[in-house]
């Protein structure tokens, strides 16, 4: 929690460089995941496609370069897409805490403190298997996807399992059913990158923490996601308007 004596750069700064020409969409949703976390400050780093509207939907987004305390890289991208690719390839190169996802997966491994995001489908192509072998064995996918990129990994599904280069190993059931839509990973991302940003200083002491804290991520995205359905059909504006209130609650236990 924030006290009386922090400010917007204390709070942590994330980076996103997501997004693309063909899909603007995911780096709104990831921004809208960020901030409804509490985040100090967001830059957004991407194409004029996502810029645009993204100003226009979340004025207090900070847009191009600067510091900042984490990086989320690859949602809505495509690897074949060499302008994204090349945000997202600097980004990492930075060194700073990063949560990569969807195109930018194939940048890995990359040295430094790396969550990676894959669903089953992205996973399996790592692998070179079908997307039905992965969903048959996710936790021991998981494993060996860490192991490979020594990273922490979460292998987004209905259940989500996450897993680290040192086998600790967590997974996360609370999803409803509703939540399997498009672009709720982006918001997932949007979420957890905003957590790391707030805790680079416990990442760097142990990298432990990073599995704890995807999981965490993974708990509060879920929880939103049921209060968003309340049995029912949702938007993931719906989920992320949830954000706040989630955690107020866990907080408060």
């Amino acid at each position: 929690m924030p006290t009386g004596d922090d400010h917007k750069y204390s709070r942590g700064v994330l980076g996103l460089a997501t997004g693309s020409t063909d899909y603007p969409g995911a780096a709104l949703l990831g921004v809208d995941g960020a901030l409804s976390t509490g985040i100090g400050m967001v830059r957004y780093v991407g194409p004029e496609e996502a810029t645009r509207p993204l100003l226009v939907r979340r004025p207090e987004a900070v847009v191009g370069a600067g510091p900042v305390s984490a990086w989320v890289v690859g949602s809505g991208m495509s690897d074949t897409d060499s302008e994204s690719m090349n945000r997202a390839r600097r980004a990492l190169d930075e060194g700073k805490p990063t949560v990569v996802d969807a195109g930018a997966l194939s940048l890995l491994p990359h040295a430094g403190f790396i969550v990676a995001t894959p669903h089953a489908g992205e996973m399996a192509k790592v692998f070179g298997v079908s997307r039905e072998e992965v969903e048959g064995a996710p936790a021991e996918y998981a494993l060996l996807a860490a192991s490979r990129w020594n990273a922490t990994v979460l292998l987004k599904g209905s259940t989500t399992y996450i897993a680290n280069q040192f086998a600790d190993e967590f997974s996360v059931s609370l999803a409803p059913p509703w939540l399997a839509i498009a672009g709720a990973g982006d918001v997932l991302g949007g979420v957890l990158g905003s957590m790391i940003a707030t805790r680079v200083a416990d990442i760097a002491a142990d990298e432990r923490v990073l599995a704890r804290i995807a999981a965490s991520a993974v708990v509060i995205h879920s929880l939103a996601a049921q209060a968003a359905s309340a049995g029912g059909p949702f938007l993931l504006d719906q989920l992320v308007t949830q954000i706040p209130a989630v955690i107020r609650d866990l907080l408060a236990r």
